[in-house]
């Protein structure tokens, strides 16, 4: 029997989004938290937010399964506390 990936319901969205093995840049980590690159930045520094994964000496990107999860977890646990 196959297995699903679970999926991650987030709050500007109707349908589940279902996390995928590949990785997302700032933009699209931007949109899917609804937070700035300073308060992401500054959540890494808190180790509140998973850290970025280094492609380049200039270039970083997030695993979106990571992220994903991330925002479910906040989902459940009613927000910041």
């Amino acid at each position: 029997m196959p297995t699903q990936a679970p999926s991650v319901h987030l709050a500007h969205s109707q349908k589940p989004v279902t996390p995928r093995d590949r990785l997302i840049r700032i933009a699209e980590v931007e949109h899917l938290t609804g937070l700035k690159k300073s308060t992401l930045y500054r959540l890494i520094q808190e180790g509140k937010f998973p850290a970025p994964l280094r492609l380049t000496a200039k270039a970083s990107a997030w695993n979106e399964a990571a992220v994903l999860q991330w925002v479910q977890d906040l989902i459940t646990e009613g927000g910041a506390k």
